[in-house]
């Protein structure tokens, strides 16, 4: 194996965890504003459309083109409406179901990456079985709801949906060849527009207005950190990561999302953190180290 392989398997690795340690920020953004009252579909819109600008300013200064070909158009809008539609899906499930199921479920989707990868006749190695094994058990001993939770089936079927959703736009930035000279950037960029379109179309039909809830400059700067953190740089790292080591590996990586929200939780909005989710945190850091240890073979 070269160096450069090697290299870019590291950046891969990096990528992935810094995707979802960015990405787990979510709550430190997102409860202030809901807090303060501003709407999901609104908080959803500037999110992305904030997001896409920053990034936008970003290509303009390092002198990227913003042109795709329309071979790759299709693609790359499909792309923005299976991570836009994951997004809405899992903050809808909110509203039927304790976060903690939601969270658990939703993390099920290393397990459908592996399956669509096995699909595909790419195998994973056993080593990233035992791994994703692994991270589903450690969110369980995380966010395992109590035994009073609501298993509303409306909740339950939005949440798989995000998973599901989340797992084809892994997939598909992996493996489609149309899109495969589309930089990380361009590709995001056109993930987000799409996003933003969707979300002001769903806000249009609602009648719901673009700045109901918005009413102090603290409600700006969350929207900010909410477009920058866990959502530009999120995405970002997630393509470099999915390109360099691969959707499965990538799914795994993930659990660092579950892992930075919980103990945002604890250190910001002093959240209690019990002996099992302490337990869950060992086995999840143990099962990515193993990964990266022992990432052995297709």
């Amino acid at each position: 194996m070269t160096m450069k392989t090697e290299s870019k398997k590291l950046i891969g690795y990096l990528a992935g965890i810094l995707s979802g340690i960015s990405y787990g920020s979510n709550p430190l953004f997102g409860k202030a504003l809901i807090e303060s009252g501003v709407p999901i579909m609104v908080m959803l819109f500037f999110r992305y459309s904030l997001a896409a600008v920053f990034l936008a300013i970003l290509m303009s200064v390092q002198k990227e083109s913003f042109r795709v070909k329309k071979s790759e158009f299709g693609i790359l809008v499909l792309l923005g409406l299976f991570f836009a539609g994951s997004s809405a899906t899992l903050f809808c499930s909110y509203q039927f179901i304790p976060s903690g199921l939601a969270t658990t479920l939703v993390y099920l989707y290393p397990v459908i990456v592996a399956l669509m990868m096995v699909f595909l006749r790419i195998y994973p190695s056993w080593q990233t079985w035992v791994a994703i094994l692994a991270t589903f058990g450690g969110i369980l001993l995380l966010s395992a709801p109590s035994g009073n939770a609501s298993f509303n089936i409306v909740g339950i079927l939005l949440a798989a949906g995000s998973a599901l959703c989340y797992s084809f736009y892994l997939v598909i930035v992996n493996r489609n060849k149309r899109i495969k000279n589309v930089s990380e950037h361009t590709l995001t960029l056109y993930s987000l527009l799409t996003g933003t379109i969707l979300f002001a179309i769903v806000l249009a039909i609602r009648g719901e207005g673009l700045l109901t809830g918005i009413d102090s400059a603290a409600d700006w700067g969350n929207l900010i950190g909410l477009a920058i953190m866990p959502t530009m740089i999120s995405m970002l790292t997630l393509a470099i990561s999915t390109r360099y080591i691969g959707p499965t590996k990538t799914a795994v990586l993930g659990v660092f999302e579950p892992l930075t929200a919980i103990l945002i939780g604890t250190l910001m909005f002093s959240e209690p953190l019990t002996a099992r989710m302490a337990a869950g945190i060992a086995v999840c850091v143990g099962a990515v180290i193993f990964l990266i240890l022992k990432p052995g073979k297709h």
